[in-house]
């Protein structure tokens, strides 16, 4: 059966760990992102300790299967189309990043959604992301994270600030351990499932049924979802939304 991606509003109340030690195979990233200013520190972070929540039979589809209705693009010039009843995100060589965005808003939710690289490159989904620039078409917020396992960073499921002072939440703690392997074990053309809640000021996401990140914001409390094809040389990506 196809993947599919779901929102659900859902009030969750749960307590608070925090993190504690840089891995020492992830100092190389540290020393590459230690300056952004979203960049927390590792003894601040947050550790996502909670199950994978799911949807129920309630739950809304953001994608119907058929066609991108509900959709429109911003940014670039990538093309995004419907194929075999799913999303398919195909690289245009050097456009800006490109983002396929709800035409609705969504605050507090479960999301899930499948998603697998047909060519490699870096992608993401925007969770409440606004707009700014000429005509509203620079997309900028909280970004979920989806990069190839070849990559060998394992930082899927963490989130970045696109446009926006860069990572929030770099998955790069000891305990961040078995997050990392959920990625890497897989196969490039396999699919990989991404959850996200988001509750008031909390965002968690969680990657093949694995916890990742779990962060706090006092700005970026509501907006809309929107799928990256990042900017690059080739690309391709599927997925049902």
């Amino acid at each position: 059966m196809p993947p599919r991606l779901y929102a659900l509003a859902l009030l969750l109340a749960a307590g608070s760990l925090y993190a504690g030690e840089l891995d020492p195979t992830q100092d190389k990233w540290f020393k590459q992102y230690e300056k952004q200013p979203n960049v927390p520190k590792p003894a601040d972070m947050l550790l996502n300790a909670d199950p994978e929540p799911t949807v129920g039979a309630k739950a809304e589809a953001l994608f119907n299967g058929k066609d991108l209705k509900g959709w429109k693009t911003r940014g670039g010039e990538s093309k995004f189309e419907v194929k075999d009843g799913c999303i398919r995100a195909v690289c245009k060589p050097d456009s800006p990043s490109t983002y396929l965005c709800t035409e609705e808003d969504y605050a507090d939710f479960v999301l899930t959604f499948e998603t697998k690289f047909v060519v490699e490159t870096n992608s993401g989904i925007m969770i409440r992301a606004r707009a700014k620039g000429p005509n509203g078409n620079t997309v900028f917020g909280p970004q979920v994270e989806h990069e190839p396992y070849t990559q060998g960073r394992g930082w899927s499921g963490g989130i970045y600030g696109q446009d926006c002072g860069g990572w929030f939440y770099p998955v790069w703690l000891k305990e961040h351990a078995e997050t990392r392997k959920a990625q890497q074990l897989k196969k490039a053309d396999e699919w990989n499932r991404v959850t996200v809640l988001a509750k008031g000021d909390t965002l968690k996401t969680w990657l093949n049924g694995v916890p990742v990140a779990h962060w706090k914001t006092d700005t970026y409390h509501k907006g809309y979802f929107g799928l990256q094809m990042h900017k690059g040389k080739q690309g391709e990506c599927s997925g049902e939304t």
